[in-house]
């Protein structure tokens, strides 16, 4: 089959690779029908992950037509689904918390110490994303093994688009639970960084459960204006100094909630982001965390931080200091992407949630490379690309 592999910073190719077989009895093979890059794939892209090695299949963000299933799969050949990008078994501690992406069964066995000695604990199994996450093939190619497939795919009912439902698998999710975990009220006001599509989600997100005025920041016009869509305002912290501009918007209270979807590789002229650039060139340093810094300043007093942006290493010049004087509450972690998806997917199918806007260009999966370069170098035209395996849609 033909599949999108990793080779190096800056280096995706499309090779012809072996077919995926079913090796667990719980598993299932998909013929993959759309597949996504995300925000998240750049920081492969960038190498800013470790553990990933030649030759490795990328994404996470996948849908398509059941072909296979091993004896112990509840799916049917011919079902249409989509795919959690966490990797989740549906019968340990944690996943009967629902706290699907704390699952340590996702993770093989032999993976597990590499978690353990950078984290404290083993890391989720996801797909596509590093051998410290279990190196698992992604959905970036025509087929694709599920691993506890009883357990992560959602079936899709017939006659609704790929285009609909797709971004159920991650960024949907990642963006409701980042709205969930702001603990967000009626009346309130909710600042987020990056409008990314996580962060429009969180936007569209925040408004459905009740937030009166959403504030978004981004340096992108394409992402701001999409932003005021939904109705937020917006910063442009390239014009304005966005903690200044908060203050002002808010009599000097601050947000109550603050979401930081922007991650480890924030953006801007920013004294403490330069420093943080010259560490990680240096291997001084891991992230650049501008974003979670300013959102914790920015935040009010009493209030909350949702943090479902990537972070991966350790860093410094964190304002702790702040997070407990101003008696802050800080939620982060990957996304339960399971105990998410049959509410979300139910709110797509009554027209609550606007899925398709997000998407900026289609494409063939063998023009995936040219994808990722146009995704990391025009982010201002780029929002989401979707790429259809075989469907011979151009660049």
């Amino acid at each position: 089959m033909r599949a999108l592999t990793w080779h190096g910073k800056h280096d995706v190719r499309m090779e012809t690779v072996d077919d995926p077989e079913i090796v667990n009895p719980r598993d299932c093979v998909i013929k993959v029908t759309s597949t996504a890059i995300c925000g998240s794939d750049l920081h492969l892209y960038d190498h800013y992950i470790p553990t990933m090695q030649a030759g490795d299949i990328l994404g996470h963000e996948f849908m398509g037509e059941v072909v296979e299933v091993g004896p112990k799969s509840t799916l049917k050949k011919g079902q249409r689904v989509v795919v959690p990008f966490t990797i989740s078994c549906g019968s340990c501690y944690h996943c009967s918390k629902t706290q699907y992406s704390a699952c340590p069964n996702g993770l093989p066995a032999d993976n597990q110490d590499l978690g353990r000695q950078g984290y404290g604990h083993e890391m989720a199994g996801l797909f596509g994303y590093s051998h410290l996450t279990g190196g698992y093939a992604g959905g970036q190619a025509e087929y694709v093994r599920v691993p506890f497939s009883d357990v992560g795919p959602i079936v899709i009912p017939d006659g609704v688009a790929d285009d609909k439902v797709l971004f159920l698998s991650d960024i949907l999710p990642t963006g409701w639970m980042a709205a969930d975990n702001a603990g967000i009220e009626p009346g309130d006001t909710v600042a987020v960084w990056g409008c990314g599509p996580v962060g429009l989600f969180a936007v569209q997100s925040a408004f459905l459960m009740g937030a009166e005025r959403v504030i978004a920041i981004d340096h992108f016009p394409k992402r701001l204006e999409l932003a005021k869509k939904f109705g937020a305002e917006t910063i442009n912290f390239e014009e304005t100094a966005t903690y200044d501009a908060l203050m002002e918007m808010t009599g000097g209270i601050g947000p109550d909630a603050c979401i930081d979807c922007v991650g480890l590789e924030a953006h801007g002229a920013f004294f403490d982001n330069i420093v943080d650039q010259i560490k990680a060139s240096t291997f001084l340093g891991t992230d650049r965390i501008h974003a979670i810094r300013q959102a914790i300043i920015a935040c009010r007093k009493g209030g909350r931080v949702s943090m479902p942006a990537v972070y991966g290493g350790f860093v410094d010049k964190f304002p702790l200091g702040a997070l407990m004087e101003k008696g802050l509450t800080l939620k982060t972690g990957q996304t339960h992407v399971q105990h998410y998806m049959p509410a979300l997917l139910n709110a797509i199918m009554e027209g609550k949630i606007d899925t398709e806007f997000m998407i900026s260009h289609r494409m063939d999966l063998e023009h995936a490379p040219a994808g990722y370069k146009a995704f990391h170098d025009k982010q201002n035209e780029y929002t989401k690309i979707v790429l259809k395996p075989g469907s011979g849609l151009p660049a």
